[in-house]
């Protein structure tokens, strides 16, 4: 290996990045709050059959009329999908009426009511889901790895959760259940790279003992980190491809563009970074310990 790069040593500049995405993140969800779609809010899931192949931009224009916060998706060539918080029976019966004034043979093929309390209990239990996958991860590392390299690797995930939240809170982008779907694929996604960089790290600690713990991560993400640029680049071309040519999958396409990225700079700038601060952490109470011992 002719170079390593020194990814630790610029480790306050990693953090600094999260830290202001986060915090600008923190800002809008405290001040203007997160976009919850209809899973999480409640509303009214309207499918309806256009019954020939139509452009998704028209019949959007018909149901604006109607609807000012509704979501729509092109099911497939013959349908389209309407969400919306504000939509009522009779709103709904117009917006089939006018579409069949364009489109002869549009007909309501299904309409869901989700009410608030539904909703309240999906985001519950959706916060649950996420708290669950972490802590499970957590033990899993524990005994995979030990401790330091477990802490290390949930501040990475919480450090992905929280990135996700932050863009969608700054971009202003609806969170829905499949947020929520997204958001757990990422975690294991995520935690699968920083397993790679810490079995590295782990591998090299056999043989470089002497060393600090920073050159010994900064060797390892070095060695891996072809591997991991790699991967999420084969990843990202593949959901650009799916957010661009299948557009009834954009919610959950959406939100794992953001987090794979994420889950590729945490891995590598994040969790490396973090497990070094916590070893020479431990390090010295270790000495201070047998100090105290010694001299007692």
């Amino acid at each position: 290996m002719n170079k390593v790069y020194r990814i630790i040593e610029k480790r306050k500049i990693w953090f600094t990045i999260s830290l202001i995405i986060i915090a600008i993140g923190m800002f809008f969800i405290g001040t203007k709050g997160l976009e919850y779609g209809l899973d999480f809010k409640g509303g009214t899931a309207v499918e309806i059959s256009i019954g020939e192949d139509f452009q998704k931009k028209d019949v959007d224009s018909i149901i604006k009329k109607y609807s000012s916060d509704f979501v729509s998706n092109k099911t497939d060539n013959k349908s389209i999908s309407i969400k919306s918080a504000n939509l009522d029976s009779n709103s709904v019966s117009q917006i089939v009426n006018a579409l069949k004034k364009k489109y002869k043979k549009s007909n309501l093929t299904n309409q869901e009511n989700i009410g608030a309390s539904i909703g309240k209990e999906a985001r519950i239990n959706a916060i649950e889901a996420v708290v669950i996958a972490i802590t499970a991860m957590f033990i899993y590392i524990v005994i995979r790895f030990e401790f330091t390299y477990a802490m290390a690797a949930i501040i990475s995930l919480i450090h992905n959760v929280l990135i996700m939240l932050s863009v969608y809170a700054i971009a202003r982008l609806s969170i829905d259940s499949s947020f929520i779907a997204a958001a757990l694929t990422v975690i294991g996604y995520s935690i699968n790279d920083t397993i790679v960089v810490f079995d590295r790290i782990r591998e090299n600690h056999k043989y470089m003992r002497r060393e600090d713990p920073e050159v010994i991560a900064d060797a390892s993400v070095t060695q891996t980190l072809a591997r991991s640029i790699n991967t999420v680049i084969t990843v990202v071309i593949t959901l650009i491809a799916v957010y661009i040519f299948v557009p009834s999958v954009r919610n959950f396409s959406e939100p794992l563009l953001v987090g794979v990225i994420s889950g590729c700079y945490s891995s590598i700038c994040i969790a490396s970074p973090c497990w070094v601060l916590i070893k020479k952490h431990m390090s010295k109470r270790k000495k201070l310990k047998t100090a105290t011992n010694k001299a007692n």
